[in-house]
């Protein structure tokens, strides 16, 4: 069995799966993916991301605010606690820093950043961080603000090896998405060989970065067995000890996965 790990079920243009989500969650289910968590990036979309996802009971959610939507988004506390109350709702993000994207913004995501992580390890409950161009930022926050216990993970991982190493050190986790199989990802691959099979997890962070041989086409969770696959070739293992492994890491992270 394989879960994903980082999806957007809300985001998918479900028009190219006949119109219906049972469809994306049927594919799935064919290629082993039973299980997914469906990611949160502007808590005024969590409401309707939640409805459209519900109904399965495989998918688990998480509630946060992406460095991107700090500003139509702002880190509101009361409102965080109150969606991570569902038992459902498992992680706290996606959050963290992106001065890829946007500098413009800096003091407003680092403060968005701190507060959930802080809230997180009041609430036990583990961090989703996206970080981008933001090593040294990302790392100094989460040893300043965050619970070490509680921990969280690094998603749709593409930074350094050593940044990887930092994360570890801190009791997170390293999630790769279908990037480790492109062309020019070679440095990326390296560090997939680098970091500890149990502290590792698997996701597309679909609809986007669809893995190779689907790259240019929208992603999907069912493509999860695509990323696996590769970091099995990566690291010398088979497809099924990745996929035990990787589950065993989840359910540790997701501590609510467990029992809901």
């Amino acid at each position: 069995m394989l879960i994903d790990s980082h999806c957007h079920l809300d985001m998918l243009d479900l028009a190219r799966h006949d119109n219906s989500l049972d469809n994306v969650i049927a594919t799935a289910r064919e290629r082993d993916v039973e299980k997914m968590l469906c990611v949160c990036v502007d808590l005024n979309k969590f409401d309707a991301m939640y409805q459209t996802a519900s109904r399965f009971d495989n998918v688990w959610f998480s509630a946060g605010i992406h460095p991107l939507h700090v500003e139509e988004s702002p880190f509101d506390r009361d409102q965080l606690a109150r969606l991570a109350a569902d038992p459902r709702v498992v992680a706290l993000g996606e959050t963290g820093l992106d001065y890829y994207y946007s500098t413009e913004t800096l003091e407003q995501q680092q403060a968005s950043f701190a507060g959930h992580l802080q809230l997180a390890g009041e609430l036990d409950l583990p961090v989703i961080v996206h970080t981008r161009d933001a090593r040294d930022d990302t790392i100094r926050l989460i040893r300043e603000h965050g619970n070490t216990e509680s921990a969280g993970v690094l998603h749709c991982f593409t930074e350094s090896l050593e940044m990887a190493k930092s994360a570890l050190d801190l009791g997170y986790m390293v999630s790769f998405s279908g990037i480790i199989s492109f062309r020019n990802a070679a440095e990326l691959r390296e560090v997939v060989k680098a970091v500890p099979l149990d502290r590792m997890l698997v996701e597309t962070d679909s609809p986007y970065l669809a893995p190779v041989p689907f790259r240019g086409k929208q992603n999907q969770p069912a493509y999860v067995a695509e990323v696996a696959a590769c970091v099995a070739e990566l690291k010398g293992v088979s497809v099924e000890q990745v996929s035990e492994q990787t589950t065993a890491n989840f359910h540790k992270l997701f501590k609510r996965t467990r029992t809901s």
